[in-house]
C-alpha cells in the first residue's frame, strides 16, 4: 500500500480511501454483510481511511461502518460529517453549535467508538456564520471526540474566515478526470495552509469504471438518474453518450500499461501531489482488491498527454465555471 502524509496532522494516509457513501442506499440495493467483508479486506490490505458521515442514510452508514471495524477500531483513521439533514424530504443544511454538539454524540455512538480521527462540516451552511460553527468544532477537539476537524466542499474564501477562528485541519472535494473544477478553484489554499485533501467521486460516480455503455439506464432509486453530478452534467442525456466515448478511448491507454481505466483514472488523481487520499466507493471484498491492484504504477508524461488528447477530442469541458453546489 501506498502511504502518504495527511496535511500537517502528522497522519500517514493510504492512497486509496473507503469512501462510504454508497452504503447509503444512494445507488440502490447493496448486502451489508458483503460490505462489513469488504472493510475487513480493505484493512487486511493496508488501506486505513474510512470516510463516513451522518448524512449518509442518516446514520446508516455510520452504524454499518462501526460494526464492520469491530475490533479492529484502531487500524483505521475514521473520518465523519454532520450538518446535512432531510426536512420533509427536502435536504437542508445546519451547522449550528448546538447541532454540531449533538450530531458528534449521534455519530460516536453510531460507529461504536469515543473517538473519531477527522471530524468534517458536510456543505456550508449560510445560516450559521463561520465563527460559530468552528467553534464548536475547536470544543469537540478539545474534548477528545475528535482529534482533526475540516470542511468540506467550502469555497477557499470559506476556508478562509474559518482559519480565521480555528485551522481547517483536513477538507474533502470531488474530484476525477471529468471534473477538475478544484485546480482552479481549491488547490492553491489547499497547498498555501497545508491542509490534507481527501478526494471523492475518483471514478467519476461509476462512469470511469468503463461498465457503462450509451443504453446505460440508471433505477429511479439511483441519484444519477437526474443527470447531474454535484452541478455538473455528467450523466444527461445530451453528453452521456459522448462521456461513454470518451472512457471507451481512455481503454486502451490504460491496456498498454496492464492496467483497466479504473486503474488509469485513480493514478491520474493520485498524480497530484496535493492528493492525500482518493477515495473510493466499496460494496463487496473483490472491489477492494481490483482498486488496490492499480497502484503499482505511476503515469508517465506521454500517458497524460494521451488522456488529454482523449479529452480534447471530444471537446469536454472539464473545469467549467461551476461550482460544486448540488443543492
Amino acid at each position: 500500500m501506498e502511504y502518504r502524509a495527511f496535511g500537517r496532522t502528522g497522519l500517514e494516509v493510504s492512497a486509496i480511501g473507503f469512501g462510504c457513501w454508497e452504503t447509503s442506499g444512494v445507488y440502490g440495493h447493496f448486502d451489508e454483510g458483503e460490505v462489513v467483508a469488504a472493510v475487513q479486506r480493505a484493512l487486511d490490505l493496508g488501506i486505513n481511511l474510512f470516510d463516513t458521515a451522518e448524512g449518509y442514510g442518516f446514520g446508516q452508514s455510520e452504524r454499518i461502518l462501526g460494526k464492520a471495524l469491530g475490533a479492529r477500531r484502531q487500524d483505521a483513521i475514521l473520518v465523519t460529517k454532520f450538518g446535512v439533514y432531510d426536512n420533509n424530504g427536502t435536504w437542508s443544511r445546519d451547522s449550528r453549535r448546538e447541532t454540531a454538539l449533538a450530531a458528534i454524540e449521534r455519530s460516536l455512538k453510531a460507529l461504536q467508538t469515543d473517538y473519531v480521527d477527522v471530524y468534517l462540516i458536510h456543505w456550508p451552511d449560510s445560516d450559521v456564520p463561520l465563527e460559530e460553527t468552528m467553534q464548536a468544532m475547536e470544543k469537540i477537539a478539545q474534548a477528545g471526540k475528535a482529534r482533526f476537524v475540516g470542511v468540506s466542499n467550502f469555497r477557499p474564501q470559506q476556508i478562509e474566515t474559518c482559519m480565521e477562528t480555528r485551522r481547517v485541519d483536513i477538507a474533502q472535494y470531488g474530484y476525477h478526470l471529468f471534473d477538475r473544477r478544484l485546480e482552479r478553484e481549491v488547490f492553491g489554499a489547499i497547498e498555501q495552509h497545508g491542509i490534507g485533501l481527501m478526494t471523492y467521486g475518483s471514478l467519476a460516480h461509476g462512469l470511469l469504471t468503463g461498465t457503462f455503455t450509451p443504453e446505460t439506464r440508471f433505477g429511479e432509486n439511483d441519484w444519477r438518474a437526474n443527470g447531474v453530478a454535484f452541478n455538473l452534467p455528467l450523466f444527461t442525456a445530451e453528453v452521456f453518450a459522448r462521456n461513454v466515448a470518451v472512457v471507451d478511448d481512455l481503454k486502451p491507454i490504460a491496456a498498454r500499461h496492464g492496467k483497466t481505466v479504473a486503474h488509469l483514472a485513480l493514478r491520474w488523481v493520485l498524480s497530484n501531489p496535493v492528493v492525500s487520499v482518493a477515495l473510493v466507493g466499496f460494496r463487496r471484498p473483490e472491489e477492494v482488491e481490483e482498486n488496490v491492484a492499480g497502484l503499482d504504477w505511476s503515469l508517465d508524461q506521454e500517458t497524460l498527454d494521451e488522456i488529454e488528447a482523449v479529452f480534447a477530442k471530444h471537446g469536454v469541458d472539464t473545469a467549467p465555471s461551476t461550482w460544486v453546489e448540488s443543492q
